[in-house]
């Protein structure tokens, strides 16, 4: 990943309702996405996605049982699936599954202890049935897709088409909330756990997109279009329908297993020392809560109330190496464009605290463990789906 990626992740874009740019320096930039007036002004109509677009394929699923329990992962499972996002389904217990278990407590009034006691087990015990993982089949089409390795230097990175996946096995991870380490550790030798092991094909990679001319070549994935692969069992059964207004942010609903339809919440809570974000609707139920990184040493979490100034999707990144205290003395200036392994993932959130705001990530694994430059980070995939639920009116509280 970019040397600077996984803390200096910021973007902007102009939220279509929104007639000002959204200035997103927090954590230090600030641009505009001019794509809906140039559709606009060409005429162009913004039409829904053919059909063949490979982040709109529907998985194929196929019966196989696992080759074990696993408990831990069908808990996280079951928390992501309710809304209480437990950061990356990987089986392992830590501080984001935690915090998501607090979450469920907390909304089904029940004792708040992060801890699987007996209450909460009682009332998860309507969701015992949920698998852990399934197995689903890559789509083909996927090999249509331009892998690239993303380079280090935000000069290069300004020279590529977009900040995509660097590879099959990453696009497959976000895809189910989840890391390749634990994709590779549920399917053994290359075949789903639970299966007899078989010869392998050898993996096969696409060409590197456009205007990457600057990125070595990219990773070679342990996995391939069409092959059975087992995964943790979130994300969508029946892919995201193209929104022809915004066929764009459908993609990136799709590729990343989000469902379009969301809670509203009216009010945001981010909390530094306990690493999370809970959204309450207008009766003030809790109905979501995800884990974050926030602030630093250097770029404190802004405590206090805010406001939502606007929404930024897929949004380009502009880098001013001014605006941060480690930029190496001979960074420049430079617009990076948009993609999940941006700086600021694939949304920002704009706040009324100049220069913050909420966002994504392009490195998941790192939420509630690493710091940031102030803003506050969360998965790709809890960043989309905390998009679809907040709005202007939605108030943000930051605490320590």
């Amino acid at each position: 990943m970019p040397r600077f990626l996984a803390s200096r992740k910021i973007t902007s874009r102009l939220l279509a309702a929104v007639a000002a740019p959204l200035l997103l320096t927090a954590c230090g930039f600030n641009g505009t996405d001019r794509e809906a007036q140039e559709k606009q002004a060409s005429g162009v109509p913004d039409t829904a996605q053919a059909p063949a677009d490979p982040d709109f394929a529907i998985l194929e699923q196929t019966n196989v049982p696992d080759a074990e329990p696993r408990p831990q992962m069908q808990l996280q499972v079951v928390l992501d699936s309710q809304g209480f996002g437990p950061g990356v389904i990987d089986g392992k217990e830590g501080l984001s599954t935690a915090n998501a278990l607090k979450g469920f407590q907390e909304a089904h009034s029940l004792p708040v202890t992060g801890q699987l006691d007996s209450a909460t087990r009682e009332v998860l015990a309507q969701w015992r049935d949920v698998p852990a993982t399934r197995v689903v089949r890559i789509p083909e089409n996927w090999a249509q897709i331009a892998y690239a390795a993303v380079p280090d230097e935000p000069e290069d990175q300004a020279r590529m088409k977009q900040l995509g996946y660097e590879s099959l096995d990453e696009k497959l991870a976000e895809r189910f909330h989840t890391t390749a380490e634990t994709l590779h550790a549920l399917n053994p030798g290359g075949q789903p756990a639970g299966t007899p092991a078989q010869p392998t094909p050898a993996a096969t990679n696409s060409s590197a997109s456009p205007g990457s001319s600057a990125s070595s070549p990219a990773p070679q994935p342990a996995f391939r279009p069409g092959q059975l692969v087992r995964v943790p069992n979130v994300g969508l059964d029946g892919g995201v329908t193209p929104a022809g207004d915004d066929r764009d942010w459908s993609r990136t609903l799709a590729a990343l297993g989000v469902a379009t339809s969301q809670p509203k919440v009216a009010r945001i809570v981010v909390d530094k020392s306990e690493s999370w974000l809970k959204g309450y609707d207008e009766g003030g139920k809790l109905v979501a809560m995800f884990s974050v990184t926030s602030g630093s040493s250097h770029d404190p979490l802004p405590l206090g109330d805010w406001k939502i100034l606007g929404v930024s999707k897929n949004p380009p990144f502009h880098y001013n190496p001014d605006l941060f205290w480690d930029a190496d003395s001979t960074d420049e200036k430079a617009t990076l464009p948009p993609g999940p392994n941006g700086p600021v993932g694939v949304v920002w959130i704009d706040l009324s605290k100049e220069h913050y705001g909420i966002h994504g990530t392009p490195e998941p694994q790192t939420i509630g463990r690493t710091q940031s430059h102030g803003c506050v980070r969360l998965t790709n995939w809890d960043a989309a789906r905390l998009a679809q639920m907040v709005g202007s009116s939605t108030g943000v509280e930051f605490q320590a």
